[in-house]
């Protein structure tokens, strides 16, 4: 099967990643020395100390630094569900932003065709979502539900990682598939997993691609990574406009924003060094774990039918999972060219 990218790989230009890192740290140490918010910064170390390991999980797979960042300010410091999604989308803002630009710049491989028109749709169903589907769920539904959409995807790496890692190249479908399936992730993921969680659409497209496309994860992961650092954006940008941002989220984001500005692009190099499959398979216990704690720490809101809910939830995804999978394996075997990427699709694979 060919390689995703060009026979001959365009130069890497690292010098756009070199110019954001400075300019970002330098707007940075102006917010801390200048404007004097060193002492909030200190005052939330703790948080910065969590995505230390957040960010490099959310450079590495496709998971933004939030699904770290939400158990750790929700179950761990208490905080209301609406402070663990604000802070996602405010530290990812950053770090899937650093990283983005960091893939970007190596000119790694990328699904384009699928990517721009996932970003559409988030830029219609993220807003959507945060007005009119996030103000009336309660708090305990959005924490079940964080924990339901990443036990999923624990469940769907166990049992499929062996055979995702070995996938290579993706099947050759026309730009039609990729551009419908491409808005149907960003609308629904978007406006219900996203702009409830502050994650889940980076996700949902990597689900797509692996089972549906058969995408390479060198491809995968990092167009999962893009997808999140511009929906994080747009969710920062509709919560300050909306001006119901949770105060707190400025606190923890001054603290946690230069450690996240290089763990993230540092887990997507460290990645594409010694492959993803162990990568995953931690995520996948740490996600497994999450789910249980969740269920722990809401045990006298959930009860067993609570519980039961909540499984329910984890196997009905891993049907979808399941669907989209066979789907994938039909798809490959009535494409004329299943070895190959189709011509528009590989001219616009690489950044």
């Amino acid at each position: 099967m060919p390689s995703l990218a060009p026979s001959t790989s365009p130069k890497p230009r690292l010098w756009i990643f070199a110019a954001w890192l400075g300019a970002f740290y330098l707007a940075w140490l102006f917010l801390v020395v200048v404007r004097g918010y060193w002492p909030v910064a200190q005052a939330h170390w703790p948080i910065a100390v969590a995505m230390a390991f957040g960010s490099y999980f959310a450079g590495s797979t496709p998971m933004g630094g939030g699904t770290v960042g939400f158990p750790v300010l929700v179950l761990l410091f208490d905080g209301p569900a609406s402070l663990g999604r604000d802070f996602g989308f405010a530290v990812q803002s950053i770090g899937m932003t650093s990283a983005s630009i960091f893939i970007i710049a190596r000119r790694q491989a990328v699904a384009w065709p699928m990517l721009r028109w996932a970003m559409f749709g988030s830029l219609i169903g993220t807003p959507l979502g945060l007005l009119f589907v996030a103000p009336f769920v309660s708090g305990l539904v959005v924490k079940v539900l964080f924990a339901v959409i990443w036990a999923s995807f624990a469940v769907m790496t166990i049992v499929k990682l062996r055979e995702m890692a070995s996938l290579e190249g993706m099947t050759d479908l026309s730009l039609r598939f990729h551009r419908v399936s491409g808005l149907l992730v960003g609308l629904l993921g978007g406006a219900f997993a996203a702009a409830l969680t502050g994650v889940g659409i980076d996700m949902i497209i990597y689900a797509v691609l692996v089972t549906m496309v058969r995408t390479d994860l060198k491809v995968a992961v990092p167009t999962s990574v893009i997808l999140m650092a511009f929906t994080s954006l747009v969710g920062i940008a509709t919560r300050n406009l909306q001006g119901t941002l949770n105060a707190e989220v400025f606190g923890h984001w001054i603290a946690a924003a230069p450690v996240v500005a290089l763990g993230a692009p540092f887990g997507a190099f460290v990645v594409d060094k010694v492959g993803r499959s162990l990568t995953l398979m931690v995520v996948a216990v740490l996600c497994l774990g999450q789910f249980v704690w969740t269920i722990t720490e809401e045990w006298g809101n959930l009860g067993v039918r609570g519980l039961a809910v909540a499984v329910g939830g984890v196997l009905l995804l891993n049907l979808v999972f399941h669907v989209l999978y066979t789907a994938g394996l039909r798809l490959k075997a009535d494409a004329t060219r299943p070895a190959e990427v189709p011509a528009p699709a590989r001219e616009a694979l690489v950044a």
